[in-house]
């Protein structure tokens, strides 16, 4: 399993959540991840999922 940092943002640039979530690769992470997203709420919410290399895996403003 590689670790992935999720981040979500408001509008003004707070930071609303910071979480590590771990997944096989990317492919599983952007899968599983937009998944997990939206049941959490976040999906209108400006949000982030990169790996631990740092490659932008999942991003919406």
């Amino acid at each position: 399993m590689k670790a992935y940092k999720f981040t979500a943002f408001e509008p003004t640039g707070e930071l609303i959540v910071e979480e590590t979530w771990n997944y096989e690769n990317d492919d599983e992470a952007k899968k599983q991840g937009e998944e997990a997203i939206h049941e959490k709420g976040y999906g209108n919410k400006t949000h982030r999922l990169v790996n631990s290399s740092g490659k932008l895996i999942l991003f919406h403003v």
